[in-house]
């Protein structure tokens, strides 16, 4: 069964295409891209008129019975063209339903087409539509890119859930809306020639963030404060959120294209994975100005954010049978008003100064007049200039246990008078010759559902009646429309294609709806909305920037010219000389760090070498140039001159392409000069085809040195016999001197520097041009006195050496010390050298712990003795290499100690808020019952006989109770805390129909996105018996826990099933609650105390005092 409806004519240009409201939000993604591989491009609908949306809706019986991977629907037109919805009822590769936009008619199309829609794709909840998952996108279909969609569209386990609501009678119900726009060229739109604003590159989910700060820079008072914090030229922008906010703002007033963030949220600390995480937009607000607000201090500018943001307003509890009335005065910078069940502004701030009665058993405790009836509100002291209110669009919803967004229908109004009704929001001490008449500034829309969804703002900066868009990038100008009626939130209803046809009108929700709204007031907007122009920004700043977009439009140039150009990299003597021993040991020069040429790629050669001339002052007839070449030992070396028809008739460009089929961006050169006696440059000798240009390092091994000395040209028929004594005249060694000879090969995977034969000749030891030979004086001394006697040693030593940063376990953010070592060494070459380090004699009783490199913490687990090869596979993670060990020096050899289990348990005592933690360390075969006993010796009891046990704690839940035959082998106290306590004696008297049950603390925390239950405090379990009562329970409790009575009246109990509180009256019984036997195990039932944490909390002494061990 299928439908066609269009939307009304004035919903054809509703707001864009939003990201979709569903438990799993991602990018759109091709049917053949893998999931997360594709990105979703956030495009302004074209402000044009366009063909109608229209809505097709596909019925499909029988779903659970589907057998093909694919499955697709009819086909339905929409905008003139033909379309069809592509599912996988099984799943694309992944447990989720796959659904995704096709193009029907894709197979006959005339080459190059391509269309643009913006698309939205629903699985209809049967049982109450607001649960329907939808997902909405946009994308320029074409021939490689025919279908587009979601392959993680909703999970198949809800899908095929029949209580969730979507498969009802084995009938899913499909819903697609299309509205097919022009191809328009994106890119070439221009903000700021069309608005006279720029916006705000996106780093990734950084839209929340945009929308705030465009805000904000548009309060031009504000802003002018921004300019005027004090900040100087030193400062860095990535680690002062000052200057960072400052650059920001004077791009986005001065700049002709989008600003980039990084600069600031790097002055947040953030990294580049925080960029891509949606933080909450409140919470960024209140931290940015709390910063600003400390920064601003002693300045010329302090209190800016006060004067513009702070409201007050008045706490009171007044008695109604008593005379007695509790006031405190706490200050906003935000107001947050319900959205659920308020139509408008107006009756949100009614219900939030709405009078709560507290009477019968919620009566107030006054002091000096016991519990009285009592009215408990809020009322306004006064209102700041700049009004911002926050709209909870996000609750918790109690029944689907996680959070939803309200995207209810919710006003608000163009001008705000909360003067209204003869000032019924202030309270009498308010000041009321102040109008509090405010102007609609901005709109902070969220498009989307409560796991994502994209942000921006409708903003007009000097309060006039033209509105802009400010979204990411892109800025826009709209009407009043879509900055306030659009944004109210909803349901939309679609006319009827037949209104002969007595069926209901079929609504759709909204996903596109303000959640924040700016509000200046009208007797401070002249103030606020000031002139600011660069008298305003700093001089230092100013030269900053002007010089940023100069080196910016620089490189935009050079870029822009790239193709015209070749980079020359010339290397002389002169560099490798520099280079070797100090920066590199291996081959000849890196490339990065000589001279660089950029000339143009129709140059003649000539005219290069005249600039080479200049440069170097050696004349052009005394200059040879050799190309450089990679060889397949992945070496590089100069490889051959170039020939005299090469310089003299080939260009740069065709030089280039000759030199590097491989590499054709750069040309690497190798510059010959030859030298006389007194140091001017010669003619270089002529090259016959026998002659090879060779390159000569000195190692010396006394002192771990090696550095180049020069190069020679030789006849490769002749022996490295016949050049011994100009070697030794170029090391400076006596005439007599012995010295031995290798050749450097390569040095990647592995290094491979062999002994040179000196009475054989160039030829038959395959030397050639751009070959390497290290020389050194003869081994006259015994090997042992040096470290690395000879080039090879020396060699695999400099490849293979690692400075490692060693840190103590108690100190894990600490560099103790570094030490060089090899990461060839093995376990006993590492702990052997550790131990000299630090003057230890026996280097057994040290043990290693490697490095998390994502957490930057020590790994749980050490290194066992001996468990690793070497220190490479020691400094390991998954695929990074870290240079950090922890060590701690232990009290018997870690072989021994491997034989033993240790334990760390913390003993709760009954009366006492100290805990004192014990170490304790058994044979691996010892039982619970072993470690109780020996604790038994070492604390202090309530009496002689009391009896302990051992319970495994984790986040304020107990997960396990430790029977006394239980092996300790296997107890991981890592990620678990051990407890020890007192068995109570009702537990030991305990009946056969009594129950033990897990009581736990908790409170409730409400963010933008969700509600989170929080534990804390201390576990325990209780008895509780057949037919007792919560309000019996409670007095137990009260009594075992020691709370005041006044305290302990706002205690809320509630029982835990899988998460989900449910509420506990004083005359339930607890009792029929709980239904499982298996107490131990069923730790997702609970009973729950809800209250403040405002308890005393308990001390924690480690006591390390406890030592068993037995040597097996």
């Amino acid at each position: 069964m299928t439908m066609m409806t269009p939307p009304p004519l004035d919903q054809q240009e509703d707001e864009e295409m939003l990201v979709p409201h569903s438990d799993v939000v991602e990018g759109p993604q091709p049917m053949e891209v893998a999931q997360g591989e594709a990105a979703a491009a956030d495009v302004e609908n074209p402000t044009v008129e366009e063909p109608p949306a229209m809505k097709f809706t596909w019925l499909i019986p029988g779903f659970t019975r589907i057998n093909f991977r694919k499955h697709y629907s009819d086909v339905f037109v929409a905008g003139g063209f033909k379309w069809r919805v592509l599912i996988f009822p099984k799943g694309n590769n992944v447990d989720q339903l796959a659904m995704y936009l096709d193009v029907a008619d894709a197979a006959s199309l005339p080459y190059g087409w391509c269309r643009y829609a913006h698309f939205g794709l629903t699985v209809v909840n049967q049982i109450n539509n607001r649960y329907s998952v939808r997902k909405e996108t946009q994308h320029q279909f074409n021939a490689r890119e025919s279908d587009w969609g979601f392959t993680s569209f909703m999970p198949l386990g809800e899908l095929n859930d029949p209580t969730r609501g979507y498969l009802v009678n084995d009938t899913v119900l499909i819903e697609a809306e299309v509205a097919v726009r022009k191809v328009l060229d994106y890119w070439a739109y221009d903000s700021k020639k069309e608005t006279g604003f720029v916006g705000l590159k996106n780093q990734g989910a950084t839209c929340y963030m945009n929308s705030l700060l465009e805000t904000l820079y548009h309060i031009p008072y504000f802003r002018k404060a921004v300019y005027h914090m004090p900040t100087t030229e030193t400062d860095a922008p990535t680690a002062s959120i000052p200057l960072a906010l400052q650059s920001l703002f004077y791009k986005l007033q001065y700049n002709d294209t989008s600003v980039a963030t990084k600069e600031l949220t790097k002055s947040f600390g953030w990294d580049t994975y925080d960029s891509f995480m949606q933080h909450d937009v409140q919470e960024l607000n209140r931290v940015l100005c709390e910063k600003l607000e400390d920064k601003m201090k002693g300045t010329v500018v302090e209190g800016t954010i006060q004067k513009l943001f702070e409201g007050h307003q008045m706490n009171y509890i007044e008695c109604i049978n008593v005379d007695y009335k509790s006031t405190r005065k706490e200050s906003f910078y935000d107001l947050q008003l319900d959205v659920k069940g308020c139509k408008d502004v107006y009756a949100s701030f009614d219900k939030y100064v709405e009078v709560e009665r507290l009477e019968g058993d919620n009566k107030y405790h006054a002091e000096g007049h016991d519990l009285q009836d009592a009215k408990k509100g809020v009322l306004f002291i006064d209102f700041p200039p700049v009004l911002q209110l926050q709209l909870k669009r996000f609750e918790y919803d109690f029944m689907r246990d996680a959070m939803v967004k309200i995207n209810d229908r919710y006003e608000f109004p163009l001008q705000l008078d909360l003067d209204r009704e003869n000032g019924k929001y202030l309270s009498p001490d308010a000041d009321k010759s102040i109008r509090n008449l405010y102007t609609l500034h901005s709109v902070l829309v969220h498009s989307g559902g409560v796991n994502g969804g994209h942000y921006y703002a409708y903003i007009r900066p000097t309060l006039s009646d033209q509105w802009y868009k400010f979204d990411d990038e892109r800025v826009t100008k709209e009407d009043v429309n879509r900055a306030l009626e659009e944004q109210y939130g909803g349901e939309e209803e679609l006319p009827h294609n037949n209104p002969g046809f007595n069926n209901p009108p079929f609504k759709f929700t909204k996903y596109s709806n303000a959640y924040m709204l700016v509000y200046i007031r009208e007797s401070d907007k002249d103030k606020i909305i000031c002139n600011v122009d660069e008298n305003d920004v700093a001089k230092h700043l100013r030269v900053r920037l002007k010089k940023e977009q100069e080196e910016k439009e620089d490189k935009r140039k050079y870029k822009a010219q790239a193709h015209l150009f070749t980079t020359i990299k010339v290397a002389r003597d002169e560099d490798i000389s520099e280079q070797i021993g100090k920066n590199i040991h291996f081959d000849l020069v890196d490339h990065e760090k000589v001279k660089s040429f950029r000339i143009e790629k129709q140059t003649p050669f000539l005219l290069f070498k005249e600039e080479v001339a200049k440069e170097f002052g050696v004349p052009v007839q005394l200059q040879r140039f050799w190309f450089w070449a990679k060889r397949q030992n992945s070496t590089y070396r100069p490889n051959r001159p170039l020939l005299p028809h090469e310089e003299l008739q080939m260009v740069v460009g065709h030089l280039r392409e000759a030199s590097n089929k491989a590499n054709n961006a750069e040309l690497f050169l190798f510059l010959e000069i030859e030298r006389g006696l007194d140091g001017r440059p010669i003619p270089p000798p002529d090259k016959s085809l026998e002659d090879i240009l060779l390159f000569f390092k000195l190692y010396d091994p006394e002192n771990g040195v090696l550095r180049y000395v020069g190069r020679l040209m030789v006849k490769n028929s002749s022996k490295p016999l016949d050049i011994l004594g100009e070697l030794i005249q170029m090391a400076g060694f006596a005439p007599d001197e012995e010295i031995e000879l290798f050749e450097e090969i390569k040095f990647e995977p592995r290094v491979m520097c062999e002994h040179l034969d000196k009475e054989q000749s160039f030829r038959l030891s395959q030397i050639e041009d751009g070959d390497i030979i290290c020389y050194q004086k003869a081994l006259a001394i015994q090997e042992n006195e040096c470290l690395y006697p000879d080039v090879p040693s020396f060699l695999e030593y400099v490849q293979n050496r690692e400075v490692v940063r060693f840190r103590t376990l108690e100190k894990p953010k600490d560099d103790e010390f570094t030490m060089e070592l090899s990461k060839l060494y093995t376990y006993d070459d590492v702990v052997d050298r550790l131990a000299e380090k630090i003057g230890l004699d026996d280097s057994s009783k040290i043990r290693l712990t490697p490095h998390n490199c994502y957490s930057q913490q020590p790994k749980p687990q050490p290194i066992k003795y001996r468990g690793v090869d070497n220190l490479s596979d020691m400094l390991a993670h998954y695929n990074q290499t870290s240079d950090i060990l922890y060590y701690e020096v232990l009290d018997i050899p870690l072989p021994e100690l491997q034989g033993l289990k240790t334990l760390k348990v913390a003993y709760h005592h009954d009366t006492k808020d100290e805990v004192i933690i014990h170490t304790i360390r058994l044979p691996k075969q010892s039982t619970i019952g072993d470690v109780v006993n020996e604790l038994k010796t070492k604390v202090e009891l309530s009496h002689q006989d009391a009896e302990l046990r051992l319970l495994e704690v984790y986040s304020h839940k107990i997960y396990k109770i430790f029977s006394s035959t239980e092996r300790i082998e296997n107890i991981n106290d890592h990620y678990w805390n051990l407890r020890a306590e007192e068995i109570p004696e009702e537990e030991k008297n305990i009946g056969p129909s009594d129950r033990l049950i897990h009581v736990y603390h908790f409170t409730k925390e409400a963010g933008q996105n969700q509600t989170h239950v929080l534990n804390f405090g201390d576990p325990f379990v209780l008895v509780i018996r057949e037919g007792e009562t919560l309000e019996e329970i409670k007095t137990r409790i009260q009594k075992k826990l020691h709370v005041p009575d006044e305290e302990f009246a706002k205690w809320k109990f509630a029982f835990f099933s899988m998460g989900r509180p449910d509420y506990l009256q004083d005359t339930d019984v607890v009792y029929n609650r709980f239904q499982r036997r298996d107490v131990y195990g069923a730790w997702e039932q609970y009973l729950g105390l809800e209250h403040v944490d405002n308890g005393p909390k308990r001390s924690y002494h480690v006591r390390l005092a406890i030592s068993v061990y037995v040597s097996l």
